[in-house]
């Protein structure tokens, strides 16, 4: 879990990501620990190395607007991570409501509406708070359908589904960071947190690079067992109403070997679609089912 000193944390963390050289420093060889000084960092942003030292340190409460904006263009932020250091440094910024862990029933019917498609709704914890047919076909091989960082990490089957375990592990923990900078407060997401940097040397070190990312669309590589190789695209639409929860739909390019596996993988799914037991097991997740 993240200490006290939020904002110093974060910047260490970004520090370290950056190659001298990346920011027209010179490089001076092995360094001792990773990426740019504190000196340098001030240096780039045109404050004193002593102020720095105490707004990393902890000791300096409120930096102003243009020493965050000077900061963040040291550190070569993009608009995600800046608003995160901004939440970070300016109390002042706010917090925004917690929110919602069930799905609303109009999203279901929209979900179950697209036969042809993988959809799910997920909670700014990445919770699944409700999928239809298709999409828990896809995920048929995982020991538990409830949490998507969960199931990434944690079950052993994600490593053989994701064609890219990785990639898609890192965009996720990023995405995940994404999260908490929106829901600072948010109870689930601090209880997922702590579970995996219990239990996954691999999540907590991904975690500890305060990398911010959140995903809108992205292209995916699964390995289903039954269908074999699909490639699809991911789009995620924030919903509105519910502030952190995002519907999120997989397709393939019409004509593509994908786009078959997809037509595969409904048929595959109509007997779940059409069991009462099924659907109302997995359709949506009532408080606290699977989630602990």
């Amino acid at each position: 879990m993240d200490s006290e000193n939020r904002l110093g944390d974060y910047l260490r963390a970004r520090r370290a990501l950056i190659v001298p050289h990346d920011v027209g420093l010179p490089d001076d060889g092995p360094r001792r620990v990773p990426g740019l000084r504190r000196d340098e960092v001030a240096l780039l942003a045109g404050v004193s190395t002593d102020y720095y030292i105490r707004l990393e340190q902890g000791r300096e409460r409120h930096p102003s607007d243009q020493v965050l904006r000077a900061i963040a263009g040291a550190l070569r932020l993009d608009d995600a991570a800046a608003e995160l250091l901004f939440r970070l440094g300016l109390p002042v910024f706010g917090e925004r409501a917690a929110t919602s862990s069930t799905a609303a029933p109009e999203l279901v019917r929209l979900m179950d509406g697209m036969p042809d498609l993988p959809a799910f709704l997920v909670g700014a914890a990445q919770d699944i708070l409700g999928a239809n047919a298709m999409a828990r076909q896809l995920y048929r091989g995982f020991a538990r359908y409830d949490n998507l960082l969960r199931m990434i990490f944690l079950d052993p089957y994600a490593r053989s589904f994701y064609g890219d375990w990785e990639a898609v592990a890192s965009r996720a923990v990023n995405n995940l960071r994404a999260s908490s900078s929106q829901f600072p407060t948010d109870g689930r997401i601090q209880q997922i947190v702590g579970e995996l940097t219990l239990r996954s040397p691999a999540f907590s070190n991904l975690w500890a690079r305060y990398e911010v990312r959140p995903r809108t669309r992205e292209e995916k590589h699964f390995v289903h067992p039954q269908v074999g190789e699909l490639r699809l695209h991911f789009e995620t639409l924030a919903v509105a109403g519910a502030p952190g929860q995002h519907l999120s739909v997989y397709s393939a390019e019409p004509g593509s070997v994908s786009h078959e596996g997809l037509a595969l993988l409904r048929r595959l799914a109509e007997p779940a679609a059409t069991d009462p037991d099924c659907a109302g097991q997995d359709r949506t997740l009532e408080k606290g089912d699977s989630r602990t």
